[in-house]
């Protein structure tokens, strides 16, 4: 590689040269060389991106999987980095699985471990709105009845938005064996008026995953304005909310 001087400084690829810029520096290389599909595929010195690619593609595909199944709790939500922080969330549980061999872990695998388990655990996926802290209350979920009970509600501890004027609480579960199956099993949602006391509520799915899927338990928290009689959804960020409350 070879710095480029002068009163006109190139870029593009002439007579075989690359000129470009790194750094913030213009530079000049020969054209050619670096990797290519074939040389990926079959050198031996290419093994550990052979195996990168593997553990990458399906931690990709565990994603675009979670997140479709998990579309009625997403679908106001627009937010730019969820499928960056994602990826980073399924990447480092497949990294958990301690069993399968480099290029062989799955995700799968790896949130069997406590590790794993925590990190999906602690994943913020609406990171301005906290449920915990915006709409709490006294919950507990029974994970062989998928049952999610709530007590001693109270509906003036809720940070309500300026402007909202209803609360919208879904429920549901996610059963996946992480390869094909990927289903939502969801309880019938409920609303809430601001200012109307409630006590205490539950909210089960109308069907369970099947025996042998992993379960894991999602509320979500949507905010709306009434208006006329028709409620419109307050689409801002922090008015949104999406928590995994079980394994």
């Amino acid at each position: 590689m070879a710095t480029q001087k002068g009163l006109v400084l190139l870029e593009g690829t002439i007579g075989g040269i690359n000129f470009y810029y790194r750094k913030g520096k213009a530079v000049a290389r020969k054209a050619g060389g670096g990797f290519n599909g074939k040389a990926i595929k079959t050198k031996p010195s290419m093994i550990r991106v052979r195996e990168n690619n593997s553990e990458f593609g399906h931690c990709s595909r565990v994603k675009k999987e979670i997140r479709m199944t998990l579309f009625p709790f997403f679908m106001y939500y627009k937010e730019g980095t969820l499928h960056g922080r994602m990826m980073q969330l399924f990447q480092g549980i497949k990294n958990c699985d301690a069993v399968s061999e480099r290029g062989q872990r799955t995700v799968g695998k790896g949130i069997i471990s406590p590790a794993g388990q925590k990190l999906f655990s602690d994943f913020r996926f609406t990171p301005k709105c906290f449920i915990a802290s915006d709409v709490p209350m006294k919950a507990s979920y029974d994970a062989i009845s998928c049952v999610y009970s709530v007590t001693d509600f109270d509906i003036n501890a809720v940070h309500f938005p300026e402007g909202a004027t209803h609360l919208e609480l879904q429920f549901g579960v996610l059963g996946t064996d992480f390869d094909k199956v990927y289903k939502l099993f969801t309880a019938p949602v409920l609303v809430f008026e601001k200012g109307v006391p409630i006590a205490s509520f539950i909210m089960t799915p109308a069907a369970l995953p099947e025996v042998g899927l992993h379960r894991f338990a999602f509320v979500g928290v949507t905010f709306y304005q009434e208006l006329n009689g028709i409620k419109y959804v307050l689409r801002a960020d922090g008015n949104i909310g999406v928590e995994m409350v079980g394994i």
